[in-house]
């Protein structure tokens, strides 16, 4: 069947490149819709879609952009009118997958577009600017792809038309296999469950229990991007209730740590009143390699444990980890539905147990007192005499999940 993909470029400075890779499309059998975001010239290739009509979406005079010299309040405009354009297109079922060409900026703008996108539509940027500082601005949480386009898209060489026609069957394949968004679900009941590499046995474990009480289970890694895809897909409706083994993305956002989420990580299930169980996995932990924020303050006291060249770990400061401390219980006491907190008394991670030179159970127990004394009387808070990869832990976690699940739970 014939689907719709929207090319967003630059028709002025890429019109070769984005009629090759329109042509390609329509070779695949599909059809290019061809949104032309030109901020200075005009193309000789037309665009489906012309500048005028994107900059008009948002009231904007296109004349009034070409003359200004505020670039960045050209590009804010046009990428406001590209998204209005491709919401239209959605809402008309006019898109059904996506390609970004160009340079820094386009893939800019295409990850603005892409954003705002369901969960499903398949999405590419294609561009010689996936330098590792830009990928990171790009990669907000939804399903996209990135390709590195090894070679500068100017001209119609052998390499450039070579890397087109990938993009091309790529985003061909990737139409042709993807389920209609409208139409895609989960069987129920289904839990999310945030999980990373020290929290590697009480994941399987919490999995294993939730399979064996007849759910089904959908990992996501909590590094920053993958938990807050999660959080976007809980917001689009997937999903009939979470665990949270590593909601460690809030403090990580706060205090600028690798594993960054946003300060709005953990609103969504928050907000739909679906029940939760959460566990503190390295809310008392934090990255202390070479790539770390403010660094000297956190291998300050000296305890840090070598993961690898790139990783390390340390302790949070007592002033943060009291701090966070206060933070998740203001998340928690917006919940609009059951949840519930599990915190195990003798090591939130695989690499704080007795032993570890980050095991350190009695300032863990400032931040749960602090917890406490900030949450509200209702919110039911459980501790238990174990690690957290220990399967008391875990028991403890899924128990109390199937509890809210089965309408059990009495708030004791």
């Amino acid at each position: 069947m014939k689907k719709n993909i929207v090319l967003v470029g630059t028709a002025d400075t890429k019109g070769d490149q984005l009629q090759f890779l329109r042509e390609r499309i329509a070779f695949r059998g599909h059809r290019a819709i061809l949104m032309d975001i030109s901020m200075g010239g005009t193309g000789k290739v037309k665009g489906d879609i012309s500048p005028e009509e994107i900059a008009g979406s948002v009231g904007k005079d296109m004349a009034e952009l070409t003359a200004s010299r505020d670039r960045m309040w050209v590009t804010d405009i046009m990428t406001q009118g590209a998204i209005q354009t491709a919401m239209k297109l959605l809402s008309e079922n006019r898109l059904q997958g996506i390609v970004a060409l160009g340079g820094a900026t386009i893939a800019l703008v295409g990850s603005h577009i892409m954003a705002r996108l369901p969960f499903g539509v398949p999405k590419i940027i294609a561009t010689p600017a996936a330098m590792p500082v830009y990928v990171g601005r790009w990669f907000v949480p939804t399903d996209m792809v990135v390709m590195q386009m090894i070679m500068e898209v100017a001209g119609m060489n052998d390499l450039v038309k070579n890397a087109l026609a990938q993009v091309a069957g790529a985003i061909s394949g990737m139409v042709e296999e993807a389920s209609d968004y409208r139409r895609l679900s989960l069987p129920s009941p289904s839990v999310a469950v945030t999980e990373l590499g020290f929290s590697d046995a009480c994941a399987k474990n919490v999995e294993r229990l939730l399979m064996e009480k007849g759910f089904h289970v959908y990992p996501f890694h909590a590094n920053g991007t993958s938990d807050r895809a999660m959080d976007r897909l809980i917001a689009q409706g997937f999903f009939d209730a979470v665990v949270e083994i590593v909601p460690a993305g809030l403090v990580e956002a706060k205090f600028k740590g690798n594993r960054a989420a946003d300060l709005e990580r953990l609103d969504a299930a928050l907000e739909r009143g679906i029940p939760q169980v959460w566990a503190p996995c390295c809310l008392n932990l934090t990255g202390a390699g070479p790539t770390r924020h403010n660094r000297e303050k956190y291998v300050a006291d000296g305890r840090v444990l070598q993961i690898d060249q790139m990783r390390s770990m340390t302790r949070f400061p007592v002033d943060e980890l009291l701090e966070g401390a206060r933070m998740y219980a203001e998340k928690m006491n917006k919940a609009k539905g059951p949840i519930k907190m599990v915190v195990p008394l003798k090591g939130w991670s695989s690499i704080d147990r007795e032993g570890s030179i980050l095991y350190d159970p009695e300032t863990d127990r400032m931040f749960i007192e602090e917890l406490k004394k900030n949450l509200k009387t209702d919110i039911a808070f459980e501790t238990v005499e174990c690690n957290l990869e220990d399967l008391p832990t875990a028991e403890a976690i899924v128990n109390s999940l199937d509890e809210f699940m089965k309408g059990k739970f009495s708030g004791d």
